[in-house]
Protein backbone atom coordinates (compact mmCIF):
# COMPACT_ATOMS: atom_id res chain seq x y z
CA UNK A 1 0.00 0.00 0.00
CA UNK A 2 1.42 3.56 -1.17
CA UNK A 3 1.93 6.31 1.62
CA UNK A 4 -0.69 8.76 -0.18
CA UNK A 5 -3.08 5.45 0.14
CA UNK A 6 -3.25 4.86 4.10
CA UNK A 7 -4.10 8.55 4.82
CA UNK A 8 -7.13 9.48 3.22
CA UNK A 9 -8.16 12.56 5.31
CA UNK A 10 -7.79 14.64 8.31
CA UNK A 11 -10.91 14.80 10.04
CA UNK A 12 -12.27 18.23 11.31
CA UNK A 13 -15.05 17.96 13.90
CA UNK A 14 -16.22 19.58 16.97
CA UNK A 15 -14.35 16.87 18.32
CA UNK A 16 -11.14 16.49 16.95
CA UNK A 17 -10.66 20.45 17.09
CA UNK A 18 -10.58 20.10 20.85
CA UNK A 19 -8.56 17.20 20.71
CA UNK A 20 -6.02 19.39 18.80
CA UNK A 21 -5.93 22.39 21.22
CA UNK A 22 -2.79 20.46 23.01
CA UNK A 23 -1.25 20.64 19.76
CA UNK A 24 -0.09 17.22 19.48
CA UNK A 25 -2.98 15.42 18.21
CA UNK A 26 -4.31 14.46 15.05
CA UNK A 27 -7.22 12.83 13.75
CA UNK A 28 -7.39 10.92 9.80
CA UNK A 29 -9.71 9.28 8.09
CA UNK A 30 -7.23 6.18 7.04
CA UNK A 31 -7.85 3.14 4.87
CA UNK A 32 -9.29 0.23 5.98
CA UNK A 33 -6.93 -2.39 5.36
CA UNK A 34 -3.99 -0.15 7.39
CA UNK A 35 -2.15 -0.85 10.32
CA UNK A 36 -0.95 1.45 13.23
CA UNK A 37 2.83 0.51 11.47
CA UNK A 38 1.38 2.01 8.19
CA UNK A 39 -0.02 4.76 9.67
CA UNK A 40 2.81 5.97 11.82
CA UNK A 41 5.59 5.31 8.81
CA UNK A 42 3.00 7.52 6.31
CA UNK A 43 2.56 10.16 9.20
CA UNK A 44 6.23 10.88 9.82
CA UNK A 45 6.97 10.52 5.88
CA UNK A 46 4.59 12.90 4.33
CA UNK A 47 4.20 15.08 7.38
CA UNK A 48 7.71 15.23 8.16
CA UNK A 49 6.77 14.48 12.58
CA UNK A 50 7.60 12.20 14.87
CA UNK A 51 4.88 10.08 16.02
CA UNK A 52 4.53 9.41 19.49
CA UNK A 53 1.54 6.89 19.59
CA UNK A 54 -1.59 6.06 17.08
CA UNK A 55 -4.75 4.59 18.18
CA UNK A 56 -7.46 3.61 15.59
CA UNK A 57 -11.03 2.94 15.97
CA UNK A 58 -13.58 1.55 13.32
CA UNK A 59 -16.84 3.03 12.23
CA UNK A 60 -19.61 1.41 11.02
CA UNK A 61 -21.82 2.81 8.56
CA UNK A 62 -25.13 4.01 9.01
CA UNK A 63 -28.44 2.60 7.10
CA UNK A 64 -29.88 5.29 5.02
CA UNK A 65 -33.08 5.02 3.45
CA UNK A 66 -33.90 6.78 -0.12
CA UNK A 67 -37.36 6.33 -0.59
CA UNK A 68 -38.73 2.92 0.07
CA UNK A 69 -35.09 1.87 -0.82
CA UNK A 70 -32.48 0.90 2.19
CA UNK A 71 -28.71 1.30 1.60
CA UNK A 72 -25.73 0.98 3.90
CA UNK A 73 -22.73 3.15 4.15
CA UNK A 74 -19.66 1.69 4.11
CA UNK A 75 -17.54 1.46 6.92
CA UNK A 76 -14.65 3.48 7.60
CA UNK A 77 -11.18 3.48 9.99
CA UNK A 78 -10.32 6.06 12.36
CA UNK A 79 -6.86 7.13 13.27
CA UNK A 80 -5.44 9.34 16.44
CA UNK A 81 -2.33 10.10 15.86
CA UNK A 82 -0.03 11.94 19.09
CA UNK A 83 2.96 13.62 17.87
CA UNK A 84 5.82 13.45 20.10
CA UNK A 85 7.16 16.36 22.39
CA UNK A 86 8.48 19.10 20.93
CA UNK A 87 6.74 18.02 17.44
CA UNK A 88 4.92 20.83 15.62
CA UNK A 89 1.79 21.19 13.90
CA UNK A 90 2.10 20.75 9.97
CA UNK A 91 1.69 24.47 8.70
CA UNK A 92 -1.42 23.43 6.20
CA UNK A 93 -3.49 21.54 9.65
CA UNK A 94 -2.74 24.75 11.92
CA UNK A 95 -5.83 26.74 11.45
CA UNK A 96 -7.62 23.89 10.43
Amino acid sequence: MKLTDVIRRPLITEKTTILREDGRTLVFQVAMGANKIDIRRAVEQLLGSKVESVRTSLAHGKMRRQGRYLGRRSDWKKAYVKLREGERLPEFLQGA
